[in-house]
């Protein structure tokens, strides 16, 4: 795991019990997926990547657009190579064959015992097992970039 990557682990794990709340971004207060992974960059590099448009719970469903996967490879670096998950990175999940890939998580812990921490409707932030039907979900893996 790299420098970042337990850096951002660290700050995933204060962000757990944050309520689900759609489009939010405030430890404690509420999160969605992307809201999370939002906080941890503020926290890491101290602002926004970029501007985050309002979405919709389906936002990219209708026209088939990757816009969540382009954005995380605009920002982060993507891991190729190996499958194998390493806590510290971000994993991006494609929930139904067919669809757009359309939720993240911090992958906390490596091996038989993996795991991620993500914002999850209904459940707000939590650790979950990286069980069989989440691994076979991750359409790919990135590295926090070092800061310039």
């Amino acid at each position: 795991m790299s420098d970042l990557g337990a850096q951002a682990l660290v700050e995933a794990r204060r962000w757990i019990g944050t309520p689900y709340v759609h489009q939010a971004s405030q430890r404690g207060a509420g999160a969605d997926c992307l809201g999370l992974l939002r906080g941890i960059w503020r926290a890491l590099y101290g602002a926004e990547p970029e501007a985050v448009p309002a979405y919709s719970a389906d936002w990219a469903e209708p026209a088939g657009q990757e816009a969540l996967w382009a954005a995380a490879r605009r920002h982060l670096i993507e891991q190729t190579g190996a499958a194998q998950v390493v806590p510290g990175q971000v994993i991006l999940f494609r929930m139904r064959a067919g669809s757009v890939a359309k939720h993240l998580g911090v992958v906390s812990g490596g091996g038989a015992q993996a795991r991620f921490i993500h914002a999850y409707s209904g459940h707000g932030v939590v650790e979950s097992p990286l069980s069989a039907p989440w691994a076979r979900r991750i359409v790919a893996r990135f590295a926090f970039p070092e800061r310039g």
